[in-house]
């Protein structure tokens, strides 16, 4: 997990002052390295189903799909307003705080229902490049969690079961917003903000 975090590059006072912008780019460069990675983050994920928000967790998601080896069978993409096309009552909005502000991000009800429900339940895990203040994530899974989604004439409930991340920042102390909804898991720890 080393050669992951010594890859990692940093802009102190990006996109606004106060604020210290984490690279992951780097991780792409590397195939090798990204090859890894992606094994490591699918082995982290404990549902078939994996809401990703964009842009970057398509990335480190969409891999999963092809490895012989991974459980994901779906991606649930999380895009911001006007980059999900919709029929009536498909889009859902979800109002999220960051750590830098406000702002709205939507999902699609149909991008659920291609999953695959086990036992009543549709599980999905929350996987996201970077774990700052949690205020994405738990806005996200909450909305996620008051759904119920109709497959073949039965309803399913929709259940976040845990949260990923690729990089968690470990001040800004965002874990403690998630974890009474699910287990927190990171690939990288970053010690400073």
């Amino acid at each position: 997990m080393n050669q992951y975090k010594k890859a990692l590059r940093y802009y102190p006072g990006f996109p606004i002052p106060g604020v210290n912008f984490v690279d992951i780019m780097p991780l792409l460069q590397d195939k090798k390295l990204f090859r890894e990675l992606t094994d490591d983050i699918d082995q982290l994920c404990l549902s078939p189903n994996i809401v990703a928000p964009e842009a970057r967790g398509f990335l480190f998601t969409a891999p999963m799909l092809y490895s012989a080896s991974s459980k994901v069978q779906n991606v649930i993409p999380v895009r911001k307003k006007g980059k999900l096309p919709y029929k009536e009552g498909d889009l859902i909005q979800v109002d999220i705080t960051k750590e830098y502000g406000t702002d709205q991000v939507f999902y699609r009800l149909s991008d659920i229902a291609a999953g695959k429900p086990y036992g009543g339940v549709i599980e999905l895990t929350f996987f996201d490049d970077i774990l700052a203040t949690g205020g994405t994530a738990r806005g996200i899974a909450e909305s996620l969690n008051g759904q119920k989604i109709n497959l073949d004439g039965k309803v399913y409930d929709v259940k976040v079961t845990d949260f990923v991340f690729l990089v968690e920042i470990d001040p800004l102390g965002g874990r403690k917003l998630l974890e009474d909804l699910g287990p927190v898991k990171s690939v990288i720890h970053v010690e400073s903000d």
